[in-house]
């Protein structure tokens, strides 16, 4: 903390100022090293599921699905 707050001294800027760009600087690092989650879309085996999960009265979905 120390170390921060010599700089914002040094630069003439609020505490604030420079924890703000050390944790977007810190946060940048983060998406490039970190793995972005998959989302992968698997087949059912069942052509028609959406159709008859939104035609079960009791599901959910009912009722909500346009064809």
């Amino acid at each position: 903390m120390a170390v921060i707050e010599a700089e914002a001294r040094r630069r003439g800027v609020s505490l604030a100022t420079v924890l703000k760009e050390v944790v977007a600087e810190a946060a940048a690092a983060r998406r490039i090293t970190a793995p972005r989650p998959r989302w992968g879309v698997v087949s059912s085996g069942v052509g028609d599921l959406a159709h008859r999960v939104a035609d079960d009265e009791d599901s959910p979905a009912a009722g909500r699905l346009r064809s």
